[in-house]
């Protein structure tokens, strides 16, 4: 994994699914980081050959619920970003998937209570020995990859000063939020501050917040003096953000239903990505978001977007579709 001069997709709560992936690297995106899974659930998974359409899938025992599914055409761009508190466990769990992604990476930076509970996400950013421990637990016993993503503290001296301690344990990568854990999404990204960490560390720092348009990737390098950029919800609006062409949102929309029936993703997180792209456009209370609402399988989302003769022929060639990607 080259970190130096990349687009990523940012990992994204019920989004980062392989079929948002594998979008997002059709419209130019480098690297492609999966949505935060807890170590205490992948612990308790078993990957899995899927024949049916070609992938790997994490299969959680007793239950059967696929926790993460990759495939081999993202084999050497996926990130797997995992939340855990625990060194010991979090090396149990990168185990189970290392062999399958490109690299592992650590939540150091969401705030929202689910990561947050049990220590994770940003609650780790006070504990400087734990995060230590973690890094250099995961570095020491995986050939893998190992970055971590981060928040900013409260003043620029105090996240550089963490941002040289995890430098120091040997990562690939620092991807660093340019927002504090109290902020909020509408708070303007602190770039000036990501641009401190990127001139006092000699690691690649992938510089991410406030990136919207294709425009901004550039603006943000110049303003940071990182080469790489993280794109989050730029990226959900539009996933062909990647691309200095770019299409129209609409095209976007239809070629993730495409996706999404290809890998046969769960039709509840097809569901939600789409009702995000549609409120930020438009409104749920119209007739597409009524009817993405009312949908209850994959086939009702492909009628929906005219896609069912994409839908039948993929179900119906799945060995055909399989030996062609």
């Amino acid at each position: 994994m080259e970190y130096d001069n990349k687009l990523l997709l940012a990992p994204m709560v019920r989004v980062g699914t392989l079929p948002f992936r594998m979008l997002a690297a059709e419209f130019g995106a480098d690297i492609t980081y999966g949505e935060e899974i807890i170590d205490h659930k992948l612990i308790k998974c078993e990957p899995k050959l899927n024949e049916y359409i070609g992938s790997t899938d994490f299969v959680e025992k007793g239950t059967g619920n696929v926790v993460f599914r990759t495939c081999h055409q993202e084999r050497n761009r996926v990130v797997f970003q995992m939340g855990t508190s625990d060194a010991v466990r979090a090396l149990s769990a990168a185990q189970i998937v290392c062999k399958d992604v490109a690299a592992v990476d650590i939540n150091m930076g969401c705030p929202r209570s689910f990561s947050m509970t049990g220590g994770m996400g940003a609650a780790l950013l006070t504990k400087q020995e734990l995060i230590h421990d973690i890094l250099t637990t995961l570095k020491r016993n995986l050939d893998t990859p190992v970055t971590c993503k981060i928040r900013l503290l409260k003043s620029s001296q105090e996240t550089v000063e963490l941002a040289r301690r995890i430098e120091k344990t040997g990562v690939s990568a620092l991807a660093v939020h340019g927002r504090k854990v109290a902020d909020r999404p509408r708070d303007p990204a602190k770039w000036n501050e990501i641009a401190d960490i990127v001139a006092s560390l000699s690691i690649p720092v992938i510089a991410n917040g406030d990136v919207f348009e294709y425009n901004d990737i550039q603006r943000i390098k110049i303003a940071t003096g990182s080469s790489s950029i993280m794109v989050a919800r730029g990226a959900l609006w539009n996933a062909s953000i990647f691309s200095p062409e770019g299409i129209h949102w609409e095209d976007v929309k239809r070629e993730y239903v495409r996706k999404s029936i290809l890998w046969d993703n769960d039709v509840k997180s097809t569901k939600h990505t789409l009702k995000e792209i549609i409120m930020h456009y438009s409104s749920l209370e119209l007739p597409e978001g009524k009817a993405v609402i009312k949908s209850e399988t994959l086939a009702d989302v492909a009628r929906l977007y005219g896609e069912e003769k994409y839908y039948r022929f993929v179900n119906e060639n799945r060995f055909l579709v399989n030996g062609s990607r």
